[in-house]
Formats: C-alpha cells, structure tokens, sequence
C-alpha cells in the first residue's frame, strides 16, 4: 500500500468517526484488528473493537481537531495526533461520575496498515489531565 493510500485511509477512518457512521467507521479496520487500549490491555477483532465503541458511544459524546497524519515512506507505519473535544454522558466504571461535563485533551494514536485495512492500534491520551478536567 501507498504512503498515499494510507494516509487516504486514515482521513476516511477520522471523517467517519466525526460525523458517528460506525458501520463506515469500522469497515477501515482489518477483521483482526488488535487494539491497544490506552492504559489498559490489547484486544483483538473486530467484535471486541466495536463492544469497546458502543461503550465510548455510550459515555461520552467526542469530536476529533487539528487532526495531523503521518506516515513512514512505505504507507505501513502511520502516526496521528488531534485535539478531542468531549461531553462526559454517562459514568464509565472505575471513573468519575458523569455529569456532562467538557473536556478537550491532546491525544495520539499510531497504526499498522495492511491490505488496505487498519491492522493495528495504539491510542494514548494522558488519563490524569482527563480526570482533572472532568472532576
């Protein structure tokens, strides 16, 4: 795949997620995808990736900013950095209860691409600076 075509893919996989078409959103995914968790543990499919979506949908409510892709020259390594901007909707367990509250955070992710599809996720976002913000 083309640096090109993975950059491609990665603003398709962003715009489907800004706008909520989840069935878009997840189709850029490989059916293997193994996902690492920010401060948490890896999963692995589609299935276990689209459980830990409905729970995100379910509590929070976020767009994605000044999104920023990048990638290595062969297009299988990609990096992107963006600003969330969030509602807290309902508590997440092991968290501060939910009271609508905004919150806007740096975040990044990095991918593994293979045929065509998002092989491989790694989100990271600074959980404190969250909490503070939504305490």
């Amino acid at each position: 795949m083309s640096r090109d075509s993975s950059l491609g893919l990665l603003r398709n996989y962003y715009e489907a997620f800004n706008s909520g078409d989840m069935k878009r959103f997840l189709s850029y995914l490989d059916p293997e995808i193994i996902h690492d968790v920010n401060e948490g543990k890896s999963e692995v499919g589609i299935s276990a990736f689209q459980a830990f979506m409905d729970r995100m949908n379910a509590c929070y409510k976020e767009h994605l900013v000044d999104i920023r892709l990048m990638s290595d020259s062969g297009g299988e390594n990609l990096a992107a950095r963006f600003i969330v901007e969030g509602t807290y909707l309902k508590t997440d367990a092991g968290l501060p209860e939910a009271r609508g509250q905004k919150y806007r955070i740096p975040a990044g992710a990095f991918f593994e691409v293979k045929n065509n599809r998002i092989r491989r996720m790694t989100m990271y976002y600074n959980l404190a600076d969250w909490i503070k913000q939504v305490q």
